[in-house]
C-alpha cells in the first residue's frame, strides 16, 4: 500500500520520485486539484449498534472525521478537535507566494487523506565554499490521526542530492507546532516563524562552521556510534544503545565516496559531511517498505529525528 495517495510537484523531479509534474507559477486553484487537495474533512456524528438492541446509539464525546469527495473515514476525535482543512495548508502560502519571493514546489496528500502538506521554496540560499549549494524552504503539514499537530518547519534542501535536514535552531524559530487542540491561526503562525531571514541566517553560520570542522576517523566511528542507535527500548546491560550495525556500515560507504557530494571539498572529512552522510541514507537507503514511506519517516517520523540528532552532535564537534 502507498502512503502517498496523490501529490503534484514543479521543477526537477522531488527525491522520492513521486507525484504529478506541474508547470512554474500555478494558482493555487490548480495545485489543489492536481495535488488531490480539493476536497474538506467532515465531521459526523459516532454511532453504533449494541449488539442486544435493535436501535442505533450515538458517543457524543466523539466525532468521526470523513473526506467529502469519497466519504471516507480519517479518524475518531474528541469534540475539541480543531480541523485544519487542505485548502488551508495551500491558502497559507498565498501571499509568500505572491509577494513574499516564495514558490510552492511540491504539495500532496498522505494515507488516503489522513496527512496532507505543502513545501515552498523561500528563495534564501548558500553555497558553500563555492560547490556545494543548499536552498531553503518552508514546510507546513498536518494530520488528523493523531500523529502530527500541524507543523510550519523551515527545510534545507542539499541540491547535489537533494538531502532535506529541518532547521530546529536553539533560538526555537525553526518550527511552529499547533495541536489540533488549537485553532490554527496562520497569520500568528507566520509571526511566529519570522518568515524574515532570522532563522535562516544562523543556519546558515552553522552549516559553514560545520563544513569546517575537520574531523578523523576515530571522530567518525564516535560520531557514528551516537547516532545510529537502535531505540531507546533496545540496551544493554549496563544502559547502553545498541548500535545499528547495518546503518552504521551503509553510512560509512556514503562518506568513503558513494555519497552524492561526499567529495566536495565542504564534505569530505568535515562534520557537514558526516551530516549528510546520516541524511542521505535516512532520505534514500534507509530501509522502509516504499519510498513513500520513507518519505513520511524522513519528514515526520524517525527518520527525522535521526537527522536531527545527527545535527546536534555534529554541531558538538564544532571547537
Amino acid at each position: 500500500m502507498h502512503l502517498v495517495q496523490t501529490m503534484a510537484y514543479v521543477n526537477e523531479v522531488p527525491w522520492h520520485g513521486l507525484g504529478q509534474q506541474l508547470a512554474r507559477d500555478q494558482p493555487l486553484e490548480v495545485w489543489a486539484e492536481q495535488a488531490g487537495m480539493n476536497w474538506r474533512i467532515e465531521a459526523a456524528d459516532v454511532r453504533f449498534a449494541a449488539c442486544d438492541a435493535d436501535a442505533i446509539r450515538t458517543f457524543p464525546e466523539q466525532k468521526v472525521l470523513y473526506r467529502s469527495d469519497t466519504k471516507a473515514p480519517l479518524a475518531i476525535v474528541s469534540k475539541r478537535y480543531q480541523v485544519v482543512q487542505p485548502a488551508e495548508i495551500l491558502e497559507f502560502y498565498r501571499d509568500l507566494t505572491d509577494i513574499g519571493g516564495f514558490e510552492l514546489e511540491t504539495a500532496g496528500v498522505l494515507k488516503e487523506g489522513r496527512k496532507f502538506w505543502a513545501l515552498a521554496r523561500t528563495g534564501q540560499t548558500v553555497a558553500l565554499k563555492g560547490r556545494d549549494r543548499v536552498n531553503g524552504y518552508l514546510l507546513l503539514a498536518t494530520a488528523c490521526d493523531g500523529t502530527l499537530a500541524t507543523t510550519a518547519q523551515f527545510t534545507s534542501v542539499r541540491v547535489v542530492c537533494n538531502n532535506t535536514l529541518a532547521l530546529a535552531l536553539a533560538k526555537g524559530t525553526g518550527a511552529v507546532k499547533v495541536p489540533h487542540r488549537s485553532q490554527f491561526d496562520a497569520q500568528a503562525v507566520k509571526r511566529q516563524l519570522g518568515i524574515a531571514v532570522a532563522s535562516w541566517d544562523d543556519f546558515m553560520l552553522q552549516m559553514k562552521a560545520l563544513s569546517e570542522c575537520r574531523v578523523n576517523a576515530k571522530t567518525t566511528e564516535a560520531f557514528l556510534q551516537r547516532v545510529l542507535t537502535y531505540p531507546a527500548a533496545n540496551v544493554t546491560a549496563r544502559g547502553m544503545a545498541v548500535v545499528n550495525d547495518r546503518a552504521a556500515k551503509s553510512v560509512q560507504q556514503l562518506l568513503a565516496g558513494r555519497g552524492k557530494g561526499s567529495n566536495l571539498t565542504s564534505a569530505a572529512g568535515t562534520a557537514w559531511g558526516l551530516v549528510n552522510g546520516v541524511t542521505e541514507f535516512v532520505d534514500h537507503h534507509r530501509r522502509a517498505r516504499s519510498d513513500d514511506h520513507r518519505l513520511d519517516a524522513a519528514w515526520f517520523g524517525q527518520g527525522a529525528a535521526l537527522k536531527q540528532k545527527a545535527w546536534e552532535e555534529a554541531l558538538g564537534l564544532v571547537v
